[in-house]
Parts: C-alpha cells; structure tokens; sequence
C-alpha cells in the first residue's frame, strides 16, 4: 500500500514549484545548484518526497526568498491538520488552493506576467472585463 503525500509536503511543494516558474529557472537547472537530478526537484516539487530544512534553506537561498515563502498562503485546512492553529468554527471555505493552482499552472503564470507588464490602468480594467465576459458565456 502506498503511502499518500503529506499535504505539508504538497503545500511546499507548489510553492517551490511557483518561485522556481516565476523566476524563470528549470527543474534541472534547480537541481544542479542542489546537487540533484530534475527527477528529485519533481519529486519535491509534487509533495512525493519530503524536504528537509537543510536543503529548504538551501532552496530558499537559490530562489532568493525567505524559508517563510514556502509555507505562506497555506490553506487553513492544511495548517489546522498540522495543529498550527485552532479550529476555526464556521467560515466560508478557503480559496487559496484554487488562486495557488492557477498561479502556478503555466497559462496562469504566462497571464500574470504579462499582465504586470500593462501599465496603463484602464486597459487592464478592460482585460479583467473581457475575461469576466469570457467566463460568463463560456
């Protein structure tokens, strides 16, 4: 029986992934810095294989971002599981996994970084319009 990814692991994991695609670098180029292969960061980067904290210093450090990046926007479910906080009674479910999904998927990192490049405000007014139009008719 195999043995199913903490979600801990996971949450790390894409938020490896993320930094490492926002930057612009690629699984193998992360794993030469590391002393890896591409197959190791891949494994790191879907939660397969736990990351221990001196190889999370040493990713934080090449991707030039605090150790704290890694486990923001952690979704409550996740962090109240891991005994972080207490149970939070009833409150409207938590969308950060969804917002993190896109953002890290490649179409969503490609939109978000030409979109940041927009500077005119009331073009990107419209844009956000346009995709909202899109949605509704799709």
């Amino acid at each position: 029986m195999t043995k199913s990814p903490n979600p801990v692991d996971i949450h790390v994991g894409s938020r490896i992934r993320l930094r490492r695609m926002m930057i612009g670098m690629s699984q193998e180029s992360l794993g030469e810095r590391l002393g890896l292969t591409f197959q190791q960061v891949q494994k790191y980067e879907k939660g397969a294989n736990r990351v221990g904290a001196s190889r999370l210093f040493a990713i934080s450090r090449i991707l030039e971002v605090p150790v704290e990046f890694f486990f923001a926007d952690m979704p409550e479910s996740i962090s109240e599981s891991a005994g972080s906080s207490p149970k939070a009674g009833m409150r409207e479910p938590d969308e950060t996994s969804f917002v993190m999904d896109f953002v890290s998927s490649s179409e969503g990192l490609q939109l978000n970084t030409a979109f940041k490049k927009i500077g005119n405000q009331e073009t990107r007014r419209k844009i956000v319009d346009l995709v909202k139009t899109l949605a509704t008719d799709a």
